[in-house]
């Protein structure tokens, strides 16, 4: 097994613990309070640098590279919610439908919940079906920051 390297990151929002291996991003998670070891990679270096620019509004798509570890119903989950366009919101039935699954809302709604990579693997843009915000493991409001933040920033010219 690759050795992992571990990170804070301060972000608008609150610290986020960021976990990689030597080849891809493995976790984003908000955490309360500062852990001691850290240690940079590149693959956190990229990360970072890809955090700064979306919370710039410079930045509306990760490209950073990032391994899921769940099973296999979770990963085709979080894949599905790779392709929820910046600034867009779906609901948890419409990527149960995504996945050819329509009957899985509740289940889509417990992968989404356990979403490893906060941010870039957008779940904060997945809403209840009458447009209600539900669930988000940072708290609802980052997950409204989040929302309103993309919608700021979704004309904005990006070739800057």
């Amino acid at each position: 097994m690759s050795n992992l390297s571990f990170t804070t990151y301060e972000s608008p929002i609150g610290t986020l613990y960021l976990t990689s291996n030597q080849d891809a991003l493995l976790g984003v998670s908000f955490i309360s309070e500062i852990r001691e070891e850290q240690e940079s990679s590149p693959v956190l270096d990229m990360a970072m640098q890809q955090l700064d620019a979306y919370f710039n509004g410079k930045l509306q798509q990760f490209t950073v590279p990032f391994e899921l570890q769940g099973t296999a119903f979770q990963k085709t989950v979080w894949e599905a919610l790779c392709t929820i366009p910046y600034a867009t919101v779906v609901s948890y039935q419409d990527i149960a439908i995504a996945i050819g699954n329509p009957k899985a809302v509740r289940a889509v709604g417990m992968a989404n919940n356990k979403n490893p990579i906060s941010i870039i693997i957008p779940c904060h843009r997945v809403i209840g079906k009458q447009g209600s915000l539900t669930g988000y493991a940072g708290g609802l409001d980052k997950k409204q920051w989040l929302l309103s933040h993309e919608r700021a920033n979704q004309d904005r010219n990006l070739q800057e």
